[in-house]
């Protein structure tokens, strides 16, 4: 009896040691003090943490502005050579992370309703030696109301082509915007966004500085931007109907009373959504928009106010379209083709040199080994295009590895 109880004691001792060294070898655990669900509330808050590491390798036929040589823009292509950033010899390797991006949300339960924020950065600084982080979104909802930066309400992000190239099609809007957003929803799938968003326009003084070459002239933000937008979703797919009105204003900064200073009404129209083709994930997927003094929503290119007749300032016409179609082969293989235009009706004082069009198209082959990894190539193709009817052109070969968790 007394081996037995040694044993025994011996069993215990060795148990309590086994777990003091697990729980010694246990990680410290995460928490997040702010985020315990209000007292009297029902549900379970929760952190999430995602991201991807990603890694671009690039064969660039020709060249473009080196600070923006880890996408394709097509209006940093180079044109007026020499003295336009990017001018060289043709043919560049460009290796990237910039795409590696992080991104934190939570969701705590209140008495106004589940709260919602997300904080996200990317790696992606326009710098070519860069590789800090920036800021993405860092945004909050409660109820029907969002406050923050986030993806503007005059674009869709929900119908970007399945493109691995970071910028894609020119021809979209495409911006994050500080804003204050209120959303309805209706019947149907249907709702109805409105917000106000933080101003910013793109002057071009053209020939302005010609005429006084001593003019400082810079944007005013004066007013909010005013969004729109209705859309509704279904087993077919989704479509948005988007509305933007704005104050272009502009003063000058080294004159009494700072003048000539004054403002103009932009405005735009946008249509965007994807169209599911049957039970399969195959989609096509666009955008239609149109309007003036819209180009700080645009992807690529152009600006919003420019000198016109008797150099007087002019809100600058836009039309911006892109179509996709986005097909998989399998599970495990997918490709997507298309192309876009942004398309700007230049004024009469703006330079011969001034952005009148960027094309942009591509064509790619994914392919997905295992869960959460992609790997694939894809072609690409650029055209900037200038007032005066110069244009050039660059194509590109892109093989990426993305790795999310």
């Amino acid at each position: 009896m007394q081996y037995v109880g040694n044993k025994y004691a011996l069993a215990v001792s060795a148990a309590l040691m086994a777990a003091g060294a697990a729980q010694a070898q246990a990680p410290a655990r995460m928490t997040a003090p702010d985020s315990a669900a209000e007292e009297g509330v029902k549900g379970q808050p929760r952190v999430e943490v995602t991201g991807k590491i990603q890694g671009d390798f690039i064969y660039d036929f020709k060249r473009v502005d080196p600070d923006w040589n880890m996408t394709l823009r097509p209006s940093k292509i180079p044109i007026n050579c020499p003295g336009t950033p990017g001018c060289g010899k043709d043919g560049e390797t460009v290796f990237s992370v910039r795409q590696t991006s992080i991104a934190f949300r939570a969701f705590v339960p209140t008495r106004a309703g589940e709260l919602k924020t997300e904080l996200s950065l990317d790696l992606f600084q326009p710098q070519s030696a860069s590789t800090a982080f920036r800021l993405l979104n860092a945004y909050a909802s409660i109820g029907n109301w969002s406050f923050g930066q986030y993806y503007t309400l005059f674009m869709n992000f929900d119908a970007f082509p399945n493109t691995i190239d970071y910028w894609g099609p020119s021809g979209m809007t495409f911006v994050r915007n500080p804003q204050i957003r209120y959303t309805m929803p209706l019947a149907g799938g249907q709702k109805l966004a409105v917000s106000l968003e933080a101003p910013g326009s793109a002057i071009d003084t053209g020939k302005v500085a010609v005429a006084d070459p001593s003019l400082s002239v810079r944007a005013r933000t004066r007013l909010p931007d005013i969004i729109g937008r209705w859309s509704t979703e279904g087993d077919w797919g989704q479509l948005q109907v988007a509305g933007v009105l704005r104050d272009i204003s502009y003063e000058t900064t080294n004159t009494p009373n700072n003048e000539p200073s004054g403002s103009k009404t932009g405005g735009g129209v946008s249509i965007s959504g994807f169209y599911n083709l049957g039970k399969t994930k195959n989609r096509i997927t666009g955008q239609l928009v149109a309007g003036r003094g819209i180009a700080s929503y645009m992807n690529d290119g152009g600006v919003d106010l420019g000198p016109g007749s008797g150099l007087q300032a002019e809100t600058v016409k836009s039309v911006g379209a892109f179509l996709y179609y986005d097909h998989y082969w399998s599970d495990r293989w997918s490709s997507s083709i298309g192309g876009s235009a942004h398309r700007q009706t230049n004024t009469e004082g703006q330079f011969f040199n001034a952005f009148h069009q960027g094309t942009y198209s591509s064509v790619n082959l994914l392919h997905y080994p295992a869960k959460n990894v992609l790997v694939g190539g894809e072609l690409l193709y650029g055209k900037n295009e200038q007032k005066g009817g110069q244009t050039a052109t660059d194509h590109r070969v892109q093989f990426s590895a993305q790795f999310k968790f």
